[in-house]
């Protein structure tokens, strides 16, 4: 099982960042942090590298579920997608699958949580 799924759009990288805002929005979720992974490695190391931004989404329903269900599942909230350049006008959004993510832990209120939550992410990636 892979941990995340993706799929590449051909848009300018700022346009990809606004579709995928768009969909996670039109499908429940709130994007709760947002990670410059480019600006911060070049501002600590100097490193170059194409855009890379890191989106911490939430639905707040489901993240109200699960914490019910595990009190420390908050130290793998929230959903991170990426958005990262491949090449000028090629971008690749990508998921984290929380059915994968959550199977490290081992609590079964939390796999029926995960399901519906992953078929959210799946969509909200097929329809960028």
């Amino acid at each position: 099982m892979s941990y995340y799924f993706s799929k590449v759009i051909d848009a300018p990288f700022s346009e990809a960042v606004a579709r995928t805002k768009a969909a996670l929005s039109a499908h429940g979720f709130g994007v709760l942090s947002e990670i410059d992974v480019a600006a911060t490695l070049k501002a600590k190391i100097g490193a170059e590298m194409a855009p890379y931004l890191i989106l911490g989404a939430c639905n707040p329903e489901y993240a109200h579920r699960a914490l019910q269900a595990e009190s420390k599942i908050g130290t793998m909230l929230p959903c991170n997608v990426i958005v990262r350049e491949e090449a000028p006008g090629r971008v690749e959004i990508a998921a984290v699958d929380p059915v994968a993510s959550m199977q490290a832990v081992h609590n079964p209120a939390l796999a029926e949580i995960a399901g519906p939550v992953r078929m959210l992410l799946q969509d909200v990636i097929e329809k960028l």
